[in-house]
């Protein structure tokens, strides 16, 4: 049975070189001994060696995503350099500001210590690391190349969370846009328009009919602005909740989110880009494709892929091409279908799907730079015409009183 290895720590120290010049760093060891051991041979004096505190700003800071992308690149990187394996997990883990990665990756050294292999260690943190990930690191072990399928996974990660960085940029800005013409919205009618409302009691003459809706309007929000609040909160917490929780819910806000327009482009097209990159980079790591296909289902990101996919899978697996299962599935467009078969006649699949995933990669980032500039001087007139509607409202009166006068 394997003794499991002691913990490392992260320690802060001071000391002084040959020249008697005063220097400082980092190191990583088991205790303050190993610590002062390591310094003196290194040919430095030491003095105080503490073990590192953490800043209580990084306390509830997460594992992120593009974290665990930045370890896969480094780990490929440690692994062509030819440096070991345990060395390379105490040279990445001290190169981490999150305290939490530093933690998350000596534990998977303390696992690799203990005799288990890399891929084994990584399916102990599955929610970092998920199925995909941990079989082509496997593959990548049980093949003797490692740092090759490190480093083709590093490039999976990257490209994977710059699309998914992409999708949120084109989300995200409408939506801020829009809560923000919300809340202007609110305070003009809350706290503006009841001002202008005292003014015209005095003119003691017939309000224009767009200057009663925004009073009558105004009226509303005062008296039921918490209600409006409250459901408005509501409604966001149930559709968050339903998103985690609801597996249905999901699945209907797939097949909603594909029929937007615009939108619902984006989305296809970042979908099709998913499947080709997965496949391609499963199949390169000398996956079967039949079973590559079951971890390329999951990773689309969409339910309507999802169900193609599985079809698509079984239908290979009945010896059926690749190329003509996704034709008759009706939902991948015909330039990946052709590339496909070009990749199935000349034996190079693998190359042909990395071609397909770049393009509509490069399509996604068009059409958000392209989403984006179109949106602002949409957006621009909605609240021009929300705004600009209530000033207007709100002087008609004033502008009737001077042609009266």
């Amino acid at each position: 049975m394997a003794v499991k290895a002691a913990r490392t720590s992260v320690y802060t120290w001071e000391g002084t070189d040959r020249k008697g010049t005063k220097v400082t760093g980092e190191l990583s060891a088991q205790n303050p001994a190993m610590i002062r051991t390591k310094l003196r041979k290194q040919g430095i004096n030491p003095g105080k060696v503490r073990r590192k505190t953490t800043s209580i700003f990084n306390l509830g800071k997460r594992i992120k995503a593009q974290d665990i992308a930045l370890f896969t690149r480094q780990m490929a990187t440690m692994m062509k350099a030819g440096v070991p394996l345990l060395l390379s997990f105490d040279i990445i883990g001290e190169g981490f500001d999150n305290p939490a990665m530093r933690k998350l990756v000596d534990e998977v050294k303390q696992e690799v210590a203990a005799g288990n292999s890399f891929a084994t260690a990584l399916r102990k943190k599955p929610q970092y690391f998920d199925e995909l990930y941990c079989n082509l690191v496997d593959a990548g072990e049980q093949a003797g190349a490692l740092d090759t399928l490190l480093e083709r996974v590093a490039t999976y990660k990257e490209k994977s969370e710059s699309l998914k960085a992409k999708i949120r940029k084109a989300m995200t800005y409408p939506l801020i846009v829009v809560c923000v013409a919300i809340i202007v919205t609110g305070i003009l009618l809350v706290e503006v328009v009841p001002q202008f409302e005292s003014v015209f009691k005095g003119f003691g003459a017939q309000l224009p009919s767009f200057t009663l809706m925004v009073i009558d309007l105004s009226q509303f929000m005062q008296a039921w602005w918490w209600m409006l609040l409250g459901v408005l909160v509501t409604a966001a917490f149930a559709v968050r909740h339903a998103l985690k929780t609801s597996q249905g819910f999901r699945d209907r806000m797939d097949t909603w989110l594909l029929k937007l327009p615009l939108v619902g482009t984006l989305m296809y097209k970042s979908a099709v880009a998913r499947f080709a990159r997965t496949l391609s980079t499963t199949f390169a790591a000398g996956v079967p494709l039949v079973e590559a296909l079951e971890s390329v289902a999951g990773a689309t990101g969409n339910i309507v892929f999802k169900r193609a996919v599985l079809r698509i899978r079984q239908d290979v697996a009945t010896g059926m091409q690749l190329n003509f299962s996704m034709r008759t599935s009706g939902i991948f467009p015909n330039m990946a279908i052709q590339m496909t078969a070009i990749g199935e006649e000349s034996g190079a699949l693998d190359d042909m799907l990395d071609k397909v995933a770049g393009f509509y990669e490069d399509e996604v980032d068009n059409m958000v730079d392209s989403l984006t500039t179109l949106m602002e001087p949409f957006i621009m007139v909605v609240l021009g015409v929300i705004v600009g509607g209530l000033v207007v409202a709100m002087y008609l009166p004033i502008f009737q009183l001077g042609s009266a006068i």
